[in-house]
């Protein structure tokens, strides 16, 4: 599970930022759904959070890092050569940041133990990067870097010999490193970030193959149909029709990091193909007569296939116990059927293996004490100089009633985080003729 996220100095956060899962201690409201307790470590940790702000805020930017933080570990050390830029971008709103290092951090539990794992990278080398592990009470220092120079904890011996050959490039991480040549320590990180699915609005390309090949798996085929089927949608079934996948595709994705890996993932993506929806064709009595067949993505509507591509990754982390970071999950669905879906998340019945769910959102709809515990909304806000600011509703304390209207009052403003809307009237006014 995820513990904490720490980031600065990337694209519109320039101070810096931490997301915590931590349920906050001065509220106890769902406690035994929307909270697991990781009796281990003495935590109680959110089963999900909800992140809220303006057009342009950075809501989009912190998925954005979280999926550059998670694709670069997976693939720093095979997917360039020395001397190849880093896909970073640093705050480029101030002199004081837009040549400095960018900075991700992640603390979380993997297997009743918990790590914490980070690095600072420009566009050209690894500034620093450290590694921490607590199996028990006391945190224990496995490496620390800074740029090539390498301290390293006895039981790290995989990466001592990486670094006494010169294994590892400016621009690739010791972790990613050291995972590839089988370290246990490395590999438990590298198990865990690989189930953190992170779904972007730019890139939902690698989720959309996923679900369309999980239906050769007739147990995750049931599953995908009955997650249609309560979403009230009509798809009696659902055929693969396999293609190789189409390179020209993955041409059209920006982040090079993100093609590479792709690139290299082909099985995991390949079903790139076509997948048949089956209906119920029906007489003038209303009796099944017969079925018909619909090409999903040309004849279904695009929410039908925003929930398809859904499913897979919801189905695979709940399942797992994974993470699932969506942006803009309320986008083409239903606000009823977005709420449901948390519901599965804030569900221990539903959710038992403790997977989370991190998505924004402009559906002021799951703003009710209800649905979430004031630690469970997050607002993404900028100020004057394009840097953002990221907190919580707990934050508040004592300003927020247990009970209170939450969209009412986001809405008026009361936490800030809304746009800040000027008269478009002038829209309507009537503009002079040239000469």
């Amino acid at each position: 599970m995820l513990i904490k996220f720490t980031l600065q100095n990337y694209k519109t956060f320039r101070d810096k930022v931490e997301l915590s899962m931590i349920a906050a201690n001065h509220d106890k409201l769902y406690e035994e759904s929307n909270v697991c307790l990781c009796t281990e470590k003495n935590l109680r940790l959110l089963r999900s959070v909800a992140v809220y702000g303006a057009n342009a805020s950075g809501k989009s930017k912190l998925m954005e890092a979280l999926q550059f933080m998670r694709i670069f570990i997976l693939a720093s050390s095979r997917e360039s050569q020395k001397g190849d830029s880093i896909p970073v971008v640093p705050f480029m709103l101030s002199t004081l940041t837009s040549d400095k290092p960018s900075e991700f951090e992640i603390i979380f539990m993997h297997k009743n133990e918990m790590y914490r794992y980070g690095f600072e990278v420009t566009t050209e080398k690894v500034v620093s990067e450290w590694l921490f592990h607590r199996p028990k009470t006391k945190e224990v220092e496995i490496f620390y870097r800074e740029n090539q120079s390498f301290e390293l904890h006895s039981n790290f011996s995989v990466g001592k010999k990486l670094v006494d050959d010169k294994m590892i490039r400016d621009n690739a991480l010791l972790l990613s490193v050291a995972a590839q040549f089988n370290d246990t320590i490395a590999g438990k990180v590298f198990e865990w970030t690989f189930g953190f699915r992170v779904i972007t609005a730019l890139e939902t390309i690698g989720f959309k193959g996923y679900s369309a090949m999980s239906i050769s798996n007739p147990k995750m085929k049931d599953r995908i149909l009955q997650m249609l089927h309560k979403a009230d949608i009509s798809i009696k079934d659902l055929e693969l029709r396999e293609l190789e996948l189409d390179d020209n595709k993955l041409t059209t994705i920006k982040d090079p990091l993100l093609k590479n890996f792709l690139f290299t993932q082909k099985k995991y993506v390949k079903s790139l193909g076509r997948v048949i929806a089956t209906h119920d064709v029906y007489d003038a009595d209303n009796n099944v007569v017969g079925s018909t067949a619909f090409d999903l993505e040309e004849d279904e509507s695009s929410g039908t296939n925003q929930f398809f591509d859904l499913t897979g990754p919801i189905i695979d982390v709940i399942e797992n116990g994974w993470v699932l970071a969506v942006d803009e999950l309320d986008s083409k669905l239903h606000p009823k059927l977005v709420e449901k879906i948390v519901e599965i998340f804030n569900s221990k019945e539903l959710n038992p293996k403790n997977a989370q769910l991190i998505f924004n959102t402009h559906d002021t709809n799951l703003l009710r004490a209800d649905i979430f515990r004031r630690d469970q909304v997050w607002f993404v806000e900028k100020d004057r100089f394009g840097a953002a600011s990221l907190y919580s509703l707990a934050d508040f304390k004592s300003k927020v009633r247990k009970g209170e209207h939450f969209e009412k009052n986001y809405i008026r403003g009361k936490y800030g985080a809304i746009p800040v809307l000027n008269d478009l009237s002038i829209l309507y006014k009537t503009i002079p003729a040239e000469d």
